[in-house]
């Protein structure tokens, strides 16, 4: 008998910020559920698909969700009760009736924070039902899109996590510009070697940073967040702090990545105001690129504004053959503007962010464009999350090789990473950590381990 799906609930929960999300419990018939607890983003780009709000100033400052989840609520179960949800490809037509049901083009109907929600319970009710991790079923699932497109797959391996261990910009009360100062352990022997490599780091900088006589507050996503204006003054930090845990910095031990956030320094006459100068840009870009040659930086996210198309196409071309460069707010893990900017020049990588675009599908078809064109991709996180461990799951069955999701400490943070532990320990079905970049190969089937 064909499971179909009977009942779903959706209930007003809190993020870490203590903003209200929602939840999603969905009931299968012959008795799976599965739940989904979806994130929310604060530095957001303005091409996301729609998050939606109750807009009652009376209830948590405007921001609650309790009318949205109850009207979606009862559209969704009305439209989608008694469909099957049992193999793969079902997913995808679940994920086409959702699109069909909001009718507009980025969730605004029932709200992307909704859509998704039903998206990720569904993909994990599949799982259950095959008895297998939910890493495997999404890697299924992504084989089919990049067979469709012509593009190479990847084989399931654990990402290298690059941990945001310094918070700026929108993500903290300081004045330093640049969002998030991450470290990326590209030389670890092992996930569990990553993984340790960024809680010492961590508690070296911390212990750094309370010996200055300047004890820090905490970000959004768990990174400190001294009392510093300087982008030179955060890495000289993140230097010290390797170096104190008593590791290399470079890409054979512990590289930098950045992601600056430009949008939150872009002028709106046009240009950008960093740090008291202004600059067009070519000269961002110079400024980047020095950096590049006094920090070891691999990856710069959101480097330019997300309208400024000619500014990224430069600065790749500049600095694409030496570094990462990855678009978020500019593509917003959405297929046809990453497919624009393939065509444009514009990166090398893209951001994957499931709630940005509003269903898995759509996530899966994203990284697929990714990997048509030889880019790479890395999940993230947001920066309002849940324990929700999702994204770990689709990180290790994507292949992509990296993750971001914030500093090795609190529970919605730490919950990424021990799933990837998790997995890393389950010798029935272990993926790789080794090699970076991250190869490209064919046709790979199960996960299997080289380091």
């Amino acid at each position: 008998m064909v499971a179909q799906l009977q009942r779903i609930k959706i209930i007003e929960i809190l993020d870490s910020r203590g903003n209200p999300t929602v939840q999603v419990n969905l009931r299968l018939d012959q008795g799976t559920t599965a739940i989904a607890r979806v994130p929310s983003g604060a530095s957001t780009g303005g091409r996301e698909a729609v998050e939606l709000r109750d807009d009652e100033s009376h209830r948590y400052l405007g921001r609650g969700v309790r009318t949205v989840a109850h009207n979606a609520e009862a559209e969704l179960n009305n439209r989608l009760a008694g469909r099957p949800l049992q193999e793969p490809s079902d997913l995808a037509a679940l994920d086409a009736e959702l699109t069909t049901l909001d009718g507009t083009d980025r969730f605004a109907h029932l709200g992307a924070n909704v859509a998704v929600g039903v998206s990720m319970a569904a993909a994990r009710a599949i799982a259950t039902l095959h008895k297998q991790p939910l890493w495997q079923l999404l890697h299924d699932v992504l084989n089919e899109r990049v067979d469709r497109i012509g593009a190479a797959e990847h084989a399931p391996r654990l990402p290298v996590p690059h941990f945001n261990v310094i918070n700026g910009g929108a993500h903290a009360s300081n004045d330093l510009p640049f969002q998030e100062f991450m470290i990326a352990p590209l030389g670890a022997p092992s996930f569990a070697d990553a993984v340790r490599a960024g809680a010492e780091i961590y508690h070296r900088l911390h212990a750094i940073l309370i010996e200055s006589g300047d004890p820090p507050g905490l970000g959004d996503e768990g990174g400190f967040a001294p009392r510093i204006d300087d982008p030179t003054v955060a890495l000289d930090l993140l230097v010290r702090a390797i170096e104190a845990a008593g590791y290399t910095p470079g890409p054979n031990q512990i590289a930098i990545a950045l992601d600056p956030a430009a949008n939150g320094f872009h002028h709106e006459g046009g240009g950008y105001d960093l740090c008291g100068e202004h600059y067009e840009a070519g000269g961002l870009i110079d400024y980047y690129a020095s950096l590049i040659e006094r920090y070891p930086i691999w990856s710069v996210e959101d480097g330019l504004a997300e309208d400024d198309w000619d500014g990224w196409s430069l600065l790749t071309h500049r600095l694409g053959s030496r570094i990462q460069i990855v678009g978020d707010d500019i593509f917003c893990t959405n297929p046809q503007l990453i497919k624009r900017g393939i065509g444009n020049g514009t990166a090398n990588a893209a951001l994957i962010k499931v709630n940005q675009i509003g269903t898995v599908t759509q996530t899966l078809e994203a990284i697929a464009q990714c990997y048509r064109a030889g880019w790479r991709a890395m999940v993230s996180h947001r920066s309002g999350e849940t324990d929700d461990t999702f994204i770990a799951d689709l990180a290790v069955g994507a292949g992509c090789g990296q993750l971001k999701s914030g500093a090795p400490a609190r529970g919605e943070r730490t919950a990424k990473y021990n799933r990837l532990l998790e997995i890393a320990a389950d010798e029935s079905a272990t993926a790789t950590f080794a090699a970076w970049p991250p190869p490209v190969t064919r046709r790979a089937g199960r996960a299997t381990r080289t380091a």
